[in-house]
Parts: C-alpha cells; structure tokens; sequence
C-alpha cells in the first residue's frame, strides 16, 4: 500500500470518487475491513476519533486580565485617594462597581470552551464496524480511516463516511447544512466541487440516520472531520467585543485625561495665581478628581444590562452575555439561519392540485390549524369529496406518528410525512378512526429506486384499494386515469406536468397521490401491484413555511433600519421564494456558496451589501459573510440552531441561537438564546436593547454636568478670587449625596415609544458626540451660573460665609434633583404627567437625597464635619428656585432642539419629494448572481 493510499489527507473529495475506488485507496477488503493489527496502527498514526480540548487560559489569569481597563485603572487609584481620606462610603462604591465588572467578565470568558465541549459531544458513543471478516461493537473513539460501519435509522453517523451500500437511505444533516428536511443518499459519486448538502454519497459525523440501512467506509476521523473542521473554525474565530465597550473605552480614556488636566490646572491656579495654601488645594484637587471619576457609570451600566436581561426573560431571550443586551440595540444588519428561525423547520401542505381546482392550504407547521381556500375563499372538505379522498390516502399511505404535548405538535418521522398528516387532520379526518376503518396489511416502503410508497387496505366492506405517493413523474406513470366530478376520467398527463412545474416554481416539494383498486382477498403486496392502473387524485406541494410572526418582525426591523439577511444551506430557488415571501431580498438574486468560493473577501466585501440571500453557504461561507459585513462597519448579529452556524455565531457581534431545536454547540457559541426559537423575539430584543443605549446616554447627560457645574464653581472661584464657595469636603458631599442616589434611577427607564423608527446607531460614532459635548457644557454652565450666583448673592446680603456656602451646595444638589427630571429624555418634554411622575425610583431618589440634604442642613454631626449652617424658608426657596431655573432653561434647550428639526425635517421632505418625482422602478430587471459578480469585478468608478 502507497502512502497516499494509507492517508486519508490523500483526497478530501471522497464524494467524487466512487465506492470502489474509496476501497482501493485506502487498501481495505469490502467483504472482510481491515485486520485488527492494520487497525492498531492505523489508530496510533491517526489518532482517536475525538475532538482535542483546546488549550484553556488559567483561571487566575482571566481574572487578572479582567481589571486591564483605563476606567478600572482610574476607579482603582480613586478608591485608594477616598480611603485615604478616610470617605470609606466611596471607596465602597468604587471598589464594588470594579469587582462586579471584573467577576461578569470572568463568568462569560469561557463561551468558546463550552462550544467546543458541545461539538465534541456530538460524537457517537458506539459504532458497529467490520474488521477481520467479524463484526464488532467498539467505541467510536477507535474507529479510524479505513473501518467498515454499518449503521441503521436513528443511529449518529460516528465519522464521516463514504456510503459503499445502501438500502433506502435518508440523513437529518440539518445541524450541518441547514436543510430542512432528511436527505435521500446513494452509491453515485457527485462532482468534486458540490457542497456539503449535495454530496449525496457521504454521511457525515453527528448527523442522523433517518431512514434506511447504510454501509460506510470511514473517510475521515477527528479533527479531520467536517463537525471536526467546524470545531477548529470555531476555535480560531477571534471574538470582537461590543460597540458599547469599545465606545466606553474611548469615553474612559478621554475622561481620565479631562479628570487629571482638571484635577492639575485648579491646583496650579489656586496655588500659583491666587496664593491659596498647597495643602487646601491638594485636598480640592482630589476632591475634584474624585467628584469627577463616574464611579456610577460601571454600576450603572450592570443594573441597566440586567435589568434588561430580566425582561428580555420574560419575552423568551435568554442572554448569556450581559454586554450583548445592548449591542442587540446597535445591530444594523440581522444574518439569520432560514430552517427553524425564519421557518418552522416543519413540513406543511401549501397546495392541493386535483384534476378540477387547486386549493390552497393554511397554517403553518404540524398543529392542524388553517384551513382550505378555493380562490381565495374557504372550502370545507365536505363539500369537495376529492379533496377528503386525497386527505384520506396522505394520512394512511404514512409511516410517521404525530403526538400532542402541551401546545405543541410534536413529530416521529419524515416531515414531509408529518406534513401529509397533518392535511388529513385539517380535513377533518381522526387518524385512529381512518386506521381503524381502513386497516393497512402490507406495505412497500419508500425507497430512493422505485421512488413511492405503496400500502394495501380494506374498509370492511369487501372492498380492498393500494394506496400510493411518490415523485409526480413516477406516479404518473403507474396512472391510466384521473378522479374528475367523483368518477374516473382520461388521464390528462400535460395537465399534470404543469402542475408539477408550477409548484417546483413556487420551491414547493410536490408529491403525487393515487388509487388503485385491488382483489379484496388480497393480503400482501409486491412491485407488480403498483406497476399500473392507479387512479390520479391530486399533486401535494409542501415546504417548510415563514412563521407569521417572523414576517412581522422582518417588516419592523426594516422600519428600525436593520437590513435582515437570509444565509441557508438549502437550495437558491428555495431560498429565493422562502426570502420573498419574508419580505427578504424580493428582486434581488441570491448568491450560492459555490459564488462565494470564486470571489477574494475585497470582492465579497463589495456584494456582501447588495445580496440579501445566501443560499447552499457551508460554515466557512457563513463566517466569511459576517466578517465581510463587519469589515464594512456593519455591526451584524448572527442567527442559527446547527452546529455548522457556531464559527458565524461567535464571530458575530451578536450570537443568537435557538433554545428550542439548536444544537449545544450553537447555544454555547451565542450571546442570546432564543427560548421560543422565534425570529420575532428578535425584534423585542432589538427595541430593548435600543432602550437600554438610551439609558446608558441619559446617564451619562445627567452624571457629567452635574460634575462639571461642580467644577466650574471651583474654577470659576479661583479665576476671579473670590473666597471658593465648595469646600473640598463639601465636594465630596455632592459627589455622595447624589451619584449614590440619583443618576442610578434613570436605569429603571422604560423604552421610549417610537425606538424602532429611527434608524441604527453608527457604531463608530463615540459616545460622547457633538450634541452631547454642547449639552454638557451648557447644563454645566447653568449650574454653575446657578450655584454660584446665589452664593454672591447670599455674601452681599451680608450672610456668613458658612450660610453662603450651604446656600451654594444645596442649590447644586437641587439643581441635579430637577435636571435629573429632565434627563429622563434627551429630547422630548419632560413637562407632561409621565414625564414628571413616569418613573418610581426617579421620585424615590429624589426623595432620599433629599433627605440626605435635609441632613447636611440641619443635623448638628454633619454640620461639625462639613461646615454647613440651618437654612430658614426664604433660604430654602431661593435654592430650590436656583435648581428649578436649571430645569425651566435646559427644558427651553430642548423646545429649540425639537423645533429646529422639525423645520430641518419639513424641509428634507419636500425636497425628497420633489427630486424623487419622476423616479421609477416598474422596468428594472432582477439581476442575476452572474451580473453581481460581474459588477464587482469592476473597477469603482
């Protein structure tokens, strides 16, 4: 034997070469399989047909690595500061919102371990192999290149293997390539270059036996695999991390700068230009620093998140990685899986074609609700007897069980048999009842040679009939006639093959239903009783059809802005009509794997955008699409339920996989798990992480002009001399009384109606953007102006500097209490009911702060540490009239904001509307994928 013959790596195209040259190459005997001392040596070169552990980082190490954050670094030294000064309270806060941040992070690290955990998982326990002429049960961690397997229905394929008998063959290879249904499988070799999906003379590992007996030869062990070559992709595949984090990261790094060139110029003012003592504005400085650091802004950030996770919960949106709640907010472009996710991923009769009429069929999937439609309008199967006579022979000609559990139809067999089942319980028919009134005797199953299934059966009255489906070209020939008003008729074959053509047109699987009546002493039957004679009754089409509410969602998304794309490893046709009828890629061409393989990832980068469905993709073509579309600056979230989907999964800024029907490997491998498996739960995580962004920008409006109004009374003191009007203890108070107390209350915002008519966010934008830097200058300006002038105020009416003072932090809390009202919105009003009362816990913190303020006033042992003085009514008025100038001027701000872009918006439309006039569409051609890909090798113009 040649080394070639002895490797597997000799070829990967074992699906182009035939049974017995796949024999020959790896020098096994068909009638014996290899000698158990050949198979020996085999395992110690190839090694056992398992998965490797990847390398895993040590746990103390991902810990460590969690505090690697320029927040952190700042929140760190600022709680080592705080505690030196002996304000524990803040330390407390600080150290806390670090070490929450760091143990979320550590919990999630481990994501792609447990994806590859559950890949390995797949892998069959035991497998029935030939070796020396004996047929033996071993682990199928010894099989290796060359074994002999035999496997039977329901068995897991335990390696990939090339088929050299079968019998009546059909493997589930949804979890490897997205085909809805099992797939028929023989001894012809396929072209070298067909997809996974085609490759009709392979089984491939972690798949399923369906139907049928099966003899392989093992290809293909381990690693070498294609589970085996996911699980590698799926290793390699680097994570990115979020749009909030990477915006967060840039804000933290630019604020830590602000804090410390802040922190300094005041110190260098204070003592340089104006002469105060070093020490007292040391001890300012830091005070600064720490009224400054937005130590709420991480604890902020995990309560906003996990608020969001809780009702994502009750909305059936399991997430497994906190920060993804968010980014579900940002998603510009939803890649989603079509089997299961877009569809049922169950069988359902769409038409009935008798040699009358054409009914059309409701519902979806296999709970036998929807009913029949004759143009347009119901039709009750009692009223057309051919259509109850159809039903009748879908439901007996069936060797698949429909059980009930709950609310849920659930499915033991073929689908396309679920489906014909389920037609004859929409007709109205009982299946125990039918069986028992026409019980079968014998059958001839399915078989990809004769294509159709026959089964004999009499209805106690002496009658006996041969009930047979199949492919529509088989059974019209086994036909001489046609069931037409209730009787036999000529046979109109051209009538018939249009039909046929008509529903593959519309991507429906189409099977042929028949009669034949038969000797009622008849008691078995073989291949010369449906040879001929039958009687026509109708063709069925069936597919695997939209959900309702995922055509919905389709449609929601698309006003939010989110372009939705379909990547399926099912056929183009099909996929183009399942797209169509989703509302997804309606026009446009869909581009096949096969497509996707010619071009570099330049020339990929420059279609990605214009297709909308991918159809035939392999796991490498899914990953490549996302990464194509994140190259672009699209922030892509991936669905999927197979373990082919798992690399695109982890890629993705958002993984979401189906809780339902997915594999372990794609729920590892996903940040969300669908728990209902339902597309349009997409769209409520989408609204709800929209509105947690939000939140997150709320709080930031509220925390950085609070601090800042801070500041620039300090600073402003300092610039003109006067006597400062905040102690540093007194800064610190601020800090206290309010970040601990009120900006916490915006995460408990509901979302704002109208969140799903805006377009995407773009995610390069930083989180700080023009409109924000205004608005924060601008309300920090008010408080200051605010505070400080009531502070003058207060001194030239003769108050004591201590009155004076006390006047000025009070009117500074108010100010942040009323502002905090109006940072509810961003832009819209909070001058209405909901606006003012909406939120709970934005009263609540109100309330205690200010009874916190209450305190600083008026409680002698506060009034020893920070100096403060009791304040009369007239007193308190004047600052609580000084926050409430605060709100009135910055509620102003926003009434010009909203009007301006109501006039910039007027404005845009009318000239949309008269540029876009004369615009038509009504000739424009679909391209094809040709076209595309001809158009792309152009270059820009």
């Amino acid at each position: 034997m040649t080394e070639a013959q002895h490797s597997p790596h000799a070829t990967r195209e074992w699906h182009a070469s035939s049974a017995e040259a796949a024999l020959a190459q790896l020098g096994v005997d068909g009638g014996r399989g290899l000698d158990p001392a050949e198979a020996q040596a085999r395992l110690e070169r190839f090694g056992p047909n398992r998965l490797a552990a990847a390398a895993v980082r040590p746990a103390w190490k991902r810990l460590l690595l969690q505090f690697h954050n320029v927040l952190i670094y700042v929140m760190l030294v600022a709680a080592a500061v705080t505690a030196a000064l002996g304000h524990w309270i803040d330390t407390g806060v600080l150290l806390a919102a670090v070490v929450v941040n760091a143990l979320i992070g550590f919990i999630q690290e481990g994501k792609a371990e447990d994806a590859l955990a559950a890949i390995r998982q797949m892998l069959s326990l035991r497998a029935s192999v030939l070796r020396g002429g004996e047929r033996l049960q071993l682990d199928a961690d010894l099989l290796v290149p060359g074994d002999i397997v035999t496997l039977v229905s329901g068995d897991k394929v335990p390696a990939d293997l090339r088929l050299i008998r079968a019998k009546g063959v059909r493997a589930e290879e949804a979890a490897l390539t997205g085909e809805s249904v099992a797939v028929g499988k023989d001894l012809a070799p396929v072209a070298a270059d067909a997809q996974l999906g085609d490759r009709t003379c392979m089984l491939y590992s972690g798949t399923l036996v369906a139907s049928g007996v099966a003899v392989g030869l093992v290809v293909e062990t381990g690693a070498r695999t294609e589970l085996g070559r996911i699980g590698t992709m799926l290793e390699e595949v680097h994570q990115t991390t979020t749009p909030l984090l990477r915006q967060i990261a840039g804000f933290s790094r630019w604020l830590a700068l602000a804090i410390v060139l802040l922190s300094a110029g005041a110190f260098a003012l204070g003592v340089l230009w104006r002469g105060q003592a070093p020490s007292e504005m040391f001890m300012m400085a830091v005070a600064l620093a720490a009224s400054a650091i937005p130590e709420g802004l991480p604890a902020i950030m995990t309560i906003t998140l996990a608020l969001g996770v809780r009702r994502m919960a009750r909305r059936s949106a399991i997430v497994r990685h906190l920060p993804a709640v968010e980014t579900l907010g940002s998603v510009t472009v939803i890649c989603s899986d079509k089997t299961g996710t877009l569809t049922c991923n169950e069988m359902t009769v769409r038409r009935v074609a008798t040699a009358e009429r054409v009914f059309e069929v409701g519902g979806a999937g296999y709970a036998p609700e929807g009913g029949f439609h004759l143009e347009g309008a119901p039709a009750d199967p009692a009223d057309h007897p051919a259509l109850a006579e159809v039903a009748r022979v879908a439901l007996l000609c069936n060797d698949a069980a429909l059980r009930r559990e709950g609310d849920a139809w659930l499915l033991d067999g073929d689908p396309t048999e679920g489906a014909l089942l389920t037609l004859g319980l929409k007709a109205g028919l009982d299946g125990a009842h039918e069986r028992a009134a026409w019980p079968r005797l014998d059958a001839i199953p399915f078989e990809s040679e004769h294509r159709f299934m026959a089964t004999l059966h009499h209805d106690h009255a002496g009658r006996a009939f041969v009930f047979v489906k199949g492919a529509p070209e088989r059974v019209l020939d086994m036909c001489a006639a046609q069931r037409a008003g209730g009787a036999d008729a000529a046979l109109d074959p051209d009538y018939w093959r249009r039909a046929a053509t008509d529903f593959a047109a519309r991507s429906l699987r189409v099977l042929a239903v028949a009669v034949r009546p038969v000797d009622a002493g008849k008691r078995t039957l073989d291949f010369a009783d449906a040879d001929s004679g039958f009687t026509m009754l109708a063709m069925l089409g069936s597919m695997d059809p939209p959900r309702e509410e995922a055509i919905a969602a389709v449609a929601e998304c698309a006003a939010a802005g989110i372009r939705v794309k379909m990547i399926t490893g099912d056929h183009a046709e099909t996929a183009r009509a399942i797209g169509a009828s989703l509302g997804i890629g309606a026009g446009r061409p869909a581009l096949t794997g096969a497509e996707i393989e010619l071009m570099d990832d330049a020339t990929l980068r420059g279609v990605v955008g214009d297709i909308d469905v991918f159809a035939r993709a392999s796991p490498e073509h899914k990953l490549r699409l996302v990464e194509a579309l994140q190259a672009q600056g699209e922030v892509v979230a991936m669905t999927g339920d197979g373990v082919n989907d798992a690399p695109a999964l982890k890629r993705a800024d958002v993984g979401i996989a189906m809780g339902h029907k997915g594999t372990e490997a794609a729920k590892e491998a996903a940040d969300v798990v669908l728990a209902d498996d339902n597309f349009a739960t997409i769209g409520n995580a989408v609204r709800e992480g929209r509105g947690i962004y939000d939140n997150i920008r709320k709080f930031i409006l509220f925390m950085l002009p609070t601090n800042g109004g801070e500041a620039l009374v300090v600073l402003a003191a300092i610039l003109t001399g006067i006597a400062l009007p905040l102690t540093p203890a007194q800064v610190l108070w601020i800090n206290l009384a309010t970040s601990s107390t009120l900006g916490l209350a915006l995460a408990f915002e509901r979302t704002e109606p109208g969140v799903m008519l805006r377009p995407p966010r773009d995610p390069r934008e930083p989180l700080l953007s023009g409109f924000f830097v205004w608005r924060v200058l601008f309300v920090s300006v008010l408080m200051m102006t605010g505070a400080l002038g009531l502070f003058l105020w207060e001194l030239g009416r003769g108050a004591s500097l201590e009155t004076a003072r006390t006047m000025a932090v009070t009117a500074v809390v108010a100010a942040e209490m009323f502002y905090l009202v109006s940072s509810r919105y961003i832009e819209r009003s909070a001058l209405s009911l909901e606006g003012l009362t909406g939120n709970r816990q934005v009263l609540m913190a109100i309330g205690v702060c200010a009874a916190l303020q209450l305190g600083f006033v008026h409680a002698p042992p506060l009034q020893a540490v920070f100096g403060s003085t009791h304040l009369d009514a007239a007193e308190w008025g004047r600052a609580l009239l000084a926050g409430a100038f605060v709100f009135a001027v910055a509620e102003i701000e926003k009434a010009v904001i909203r009007a301006r872009r109501a006039r910039r918006d007027a404005g845009s439309a009318g000239s949309a509307g008269s540029a876009g006039g004369g615009r038509s569409c009504a000739g424009d051609a679909p391209a094809t994928g040709a076209a595309v890909l001809s158009r792309a090798a152009q270059p820009p113009r």
